[in-house]
């Protein structure tokens, strides 16, 4: 089995068990929306700035490894043009009732973000990409996705691990697996997914999360780091995450 169909069914199952980034947004949270009273989250703590986004009313977003409804409904409330992309069936499912609960239209693709994007050139004008390609060996043909899929002028907001989480064991007070850390090519990385139900996940570098978007095309215009909600590293507010907004700028 690939280990992209693994990752798939390791979502579905954990979205069953009430995972946190499979539960979408209530009525109340999308009724808010509405009114202008709003946040979503790349990472696992930090909002996103609004100045990130701009005036998003009729623009085109795909919201790429992004599924669950919990920002495509925000964004739809705030009056935009939604698309999501997500390998989960559960994922999308939470989108479709969402969308129905609330009387929006979005498209919902299923389709695996390591293979080119379902879509033409210069179709979105903003792609929002939470954390989620630490679930993929190769993160730098993405980044190229993005660009070309964007139009000039275009915003990627993305959510990255940096890593260091790959490093620790489970209880985050010891050192424990080197760096970078690939279940495909490292049997004890591969036992520590399966022993723990992590799915198959991957440790990268600032080279390929953040150098690679610039090699696409990117420039990069912002960013923050965040932590994570729980545990040893986040009691000491070591930051594990970064966010950052890139521009496709001219050509």
């Amino acid at each position: 089995m690939k280990y992209q169909d693994i990752n798939a069914e390791t979502f579905d199952r954990w979205i069953e068990k009430g995972w946190i980034w499979g539960q979408s947004v209530s009525h109340e949270v999308y009724a808010d929306a509405l009114k202008g009273k709003w946040d979503v989250l790349l990472t696992p703590t930090k909002p996103v700035p609004h100045a990130w986004f701009g005036d998003l009313k009729d623009k085109k977003i795909l919201g790429l490894a992004s599924g669950g409804g919990q920002q495509m409904p925000i964004f739809a409330a705030l009056g935009a043009e939604c698309t999501v992309l997500d390998y989960s069936i559960k994922q999308l499912e939470s989108e479709e009732i969402v969308s129905r609960r609330e009387g929006y239209e979005i498209e919902i693709i299923r389709g695996d973000m390591t293979q080119p994007l379902p879509f033409e050139d210069e179709t979105f004008d903003l792609i929002f990409h939470p954390v989620s390609n630490c679930y993929v060996e190769k993160v730098e043909p993405i980044w190229k996705e993005c660009f070309r899929v964007l139009k000039n002028g275009g915003i990627l907001l993305s959510g990255l691990d940096n890593g260091l989480n790959y490093a620790f064991d489970e209880m985050e007070n010891k050192l424990s697996f080197k760096l970078p850390f690939n279940p495909l090519e490292n049997e004890d990385h591969r036992k520590e997914m399966v022993d723990k139900d992590y799915g198959i996940q991957f440790s990268h570098t600032i080279v390929e999360q953040i150098g690679a978007q610039i090699k696409a095309g990117f420039t990069l215009v912002d960013l923050y780091d965040d932590i994570n909600t729980e545990g040893y590293l986040h009691d000491y507010n070591v930051p594990t995450f970064w966010a950052t907004k890139s521009i496709k700028c001219g050509k």
